[in-house]
């Protein structure tokens, strides 16, 4: 009847109305055919994966969130799930939320022809059990099928340190990994002693406050690693996991924290065998009041993937040996408003991958701030020392060292028998700049990932340290003995053959 209509149509030359009546018609009958299910058992789900696994999931605190893909193969027919659960109930650590309801109980789910539903997977592992390996599975009933995919999580348990102020004398141990969740800080007159082999992962958000002393006393083959707590294998070089930005009421950034955060007054601070990263700034260094007391001393650390900087330092007193400071979105090192530091045999290398814009390293002597009446004004803060003795700063821009300075306060620095990459200043010759390699590649092993540091056989920084710089630091970052073929390398890595 319809296509008697339809020919009686263009007979009488409607013709245009007859092609519109006809393709309303076939999309009113192609709808009709989605409505139509399947009940062949052999129509199947299909699934991204057999198995969702979280590789490891602190306790008492929630997991990421991963997900998986449930499909109807089926070109022509839709297909109805009669029921989604997991099979452990209201036992199960597990939390679904399937096609954008948080049930982990769903019956008559429909899925249009190859078309398909996601289905997201938390998980909490209770810290009390001894057994730290949860299983469970998704259930499918749909077409007298039954189908699953498996649910496997494996727990670790932690110290956990939520928002806290630590006002006794306190170490942390290898027994269990710290958790930081909204940040913790070290009150005046306290010290946290870390042990060797000691792992801090810091939240989303979170830092560590020392208004006090942190002495984290790593070995060369039992490191201290403070990083973030997203430890699946897609994270370990994401960096800004942890740190904090400080917002306004409009959600504008007006503040950044360091990860680790020595404010002022914080003093006698040690990081020694420590590996820092992920972090938005991995140690940030305010101010110190206590003179000829460094702020901190750095030794074998290496601070590496920062999202903004990786050493932020503020007026402090620093001093770095055998260290590494690597791939940051603007600087690796950045010395402002003064200070006093002293970097012997360390690693400058930034290869970030994106826009940088900025020098790996800074030196500056002042800061400006806008007054009561808005105008600018500068205040001015004494460089007094910024010594770089057989250090190698070298990345993939041309200018890798930027100097910041006015007059009206001091600035008194110099690069020592330094790789450095810098085009600006490598034709001046005065006492700031002695004995230095010029904007030749220290052809580092890697750097990308896995980052390696360590020279390679024909590196120009090899056996072209000053050997009195060396005496001051006579083993590198790895124990080696860099004075035992009497000819030291430059940088924190001793190449043997």
């Amino acid at each position: 009847m319809l296509r008697k209509l339809f020919n009686k149509m263009l007979k009488s030359g409607y013709v245009i109305c007859g092609l519109f009546l006809f393709v309303l018609l076939s999309f009113y009958f192609s709808s009709c055919d989605r409505d139509i299910f399947t009940n062949d058992p052999k129509d199947k789900l299909v699934f991204s994966t057999d198995t969702v696994s979280f590789d490891t999931v602190f306790t008492s605190i929630g997991s990421a969130t991963k997900y998986f893909v449930v499909k109807n193969s089926n070109k022509s027919k839709s297909i109805r799930i009669d029921r989604i659960f997991l099979a452990k109930g209201t036992n199960s650590k597990f939390r679904l939320n399937i096609d954008g309801r948080m049930s982990n109980d769903v019956r008559e789910v429909e899925i249009l022809p190859g078309d398909s539903i996601f289905i997201f997977v938390e998980v909490t592992i209770d810290p009390s059990t001894d057994d730290l390996l949860e299983i469970d599975s998704v259930i499918f009933l749909s077409n007298s099928n039954v189908q699953d995919v498996k649910l496997v999580a494996f727990g670790q348990n932690v110290t956990l340190i939520n928002g806290r102020y630590i006002i006794n004398d306190t170490t942390w141990t290898a027994e269990k990994p710290i958790l930081i969740y909204n940040s913790a800080l070290i009150d005046t007159f306290t010290t946290v002693n870390i042990m060797p082999g000691a792992k801090i992962y810091f939240h989303r958000g979170s830092s560590l406050f020392v208004k006090g002393t942190i002495k984290a006393l790593g070995e060369v083959d039992n490191r201290i690693v403070f990083t973030g707590d997203r430890l699946e294998s897609y994270y370990s070089d994401i960096a800004g996991q942890w740190g904090a930005f400080l917002t306004d009421n409009n959600g504008n950034t007006v503040g950044i924290f360091g990860g680790i955060h020595l404010l002022a007054g914080s003093r006698n601070s040690v990081l020694k065998n420590v590996d820092i990263k992920n972090a938005i700034i991995g140690l940030q260094v305010d101010s110190c009041v206590t003179p000829g007391i460094p702020t901190v001393i750095l030794k074998n650390t290496k601070i590496e993937n920062s999202k903004i900087i990786g050493l932020y330092a503020l007026g402090a007193h620093i001093e770095a040996e055998n260290c590494v400071f690597a791939n940051s979105g603007q600087y690796n090192v950045a010395c402002l408003i003064g200070g006093n530091y002293r970097f012997i045999h360390c690693t400058m290398a930034n290869f970030w991958v994106g826009n940088r814009r900025t020098p790996q390293l800074i030196l500056n002597n002042y800061y400006t701030y806008k007054n009561s009446s808005g105008n600018t004004v500068v205040s001015y803060r004494d460089l007094t020392n910024a010594y770089f003795g057989n250090c190698i700063i070298y990345g993939s821009r041309e200018n890798e060292l930027q100097l910041d300075f006015v007059e009206g306060a001091m600035s008194n620095f110099r690069f020592d028998n330094c790789l450095i990459r810098s085009k600006e200043f490598q034709n001046i010759s005065s006492d700031f700049f002695i004995d230095n390699i010029w904007n030749e590649n220290p052809k580092f092993k890697s750097i990308s990932n896995p980052y390696d540091y360590s020279l390679d056989t024909l590196s120009p920084a090899k056996d072209k340290a000053k050997i009195s710089i060396s005496n001051l630091v006579p083993l590198d970052i790895l124990d080696n003995n860099r004075l035992s073929d009497g000819k030291p390398d430059i940088g924190a890595f001793e190449r043997i053959e």
